[in-house]
């Protein structure tokens, strides 16, 4: 599936849990989770060859949803990004550490999509994290917001030579109070920032480097024109906060 397909996916698979002692269950816990069960498999099913009246139906006309990318959506914007999918495509959707909540008319519900995707014949695994609110109508469950954010994960990290990790190594400045010393080490550079305990870097490609568990940041070394390093961006959601390399 293409990425607007498969984030489609969030909007439609709410699998209702309840913990409900032995003897407990009642027939008001049951038909909410039965019913949104039927609409996410009609709208899941709907997905692959884009059918957009099923979609229609279940999208409450006030809808406001954000996707992963941070775009704000309406429903005829939903309905307009569902279109089959092409050829040599072939993705799959499950749903992951589910938790709901019913709130009268309205059912909240946060959840994980496992996405795998074979793409040509590459294989691609992606996660996001769901947040879905649905209300109950005289005409049924009708979806009136959602949330979704791609859950990053680290990129693999390449080898560099001594050499190459070593020609890092500095002093890089911010203010005159705060510095950060930058050492190669066996696999990658360690960093040293004024106050803060010391960080291992794994690096993405000869000048970009990583904190692991940290996808949202990157370390980039900068040369000049003669290939000297210079300097060291710090940088988060596309915003760099330069330091300065000391002579």
């Amino acid at each position: 599936m293409t990425r607007k397909h498969l984030r489609l996916i969030g909007s439609c698979c709410l699998l209702f849990g309840f913990t409900i002692p032995a003897g407990a269950a009642t027939q008001r816990h049951e038909e909410p989770s039965q019913e949104l069960r039927k609409i996410c498999q009609e709208l899941v099913d709907a997905v692959a060859p884009g059918d957009s009246g099923v979609w229609k139906k279940y999208l409450d006309d006030r809808l406001l949803r954000v996707d992963e990318t941070g775009k704000r959506q309406t429903k005829d914007e939903v309905i307009a990004d569902l279109t089959p999918l092409p050829p040599g495509l072939n993705g799959s959707a499950v749903i992951d550490r589910f938790e709901a909540r019913v709130h009268g008319s309205v059912a909240v519900a946060a959840y994980e999509i496992q996405e795998r995707l074979d793409y040509h014949g590459q294989p691609l695994h992606s996660r996001f994290r769901v947040s879905d609110t649905w209300i109950k109508t005289n005409a049924g469950w009708r979806l009136i917001a959602e949330q979704v954010a791609a859950v990053l994960k680290d990129p693999p990290a390449i080898s560099l030579s001594q050499a190459q990790l070593c020609e890092l190594d500095g002093t890089y400045s911010l203010t005159a109070d705060i510095e950060v010393g930058v050492h190669c080490s066996a696999n990658g550079l360690t960093m040293n920032r004024t106050g803060r305990p010391a960080a291992e870097y794994l690096p993405e490609t000869a000048d970009v480097f990583f904190l692991p568990g940290q996808p949202r940041n990157r370390r980039l070394f900068v040369r000049d024109a003669s290939g000297k390093v210079v300097a060291m961006l710090d940088r988060r959601e596309g915003e760099d906060i330069r330091w300065a390399r000391k002579p």
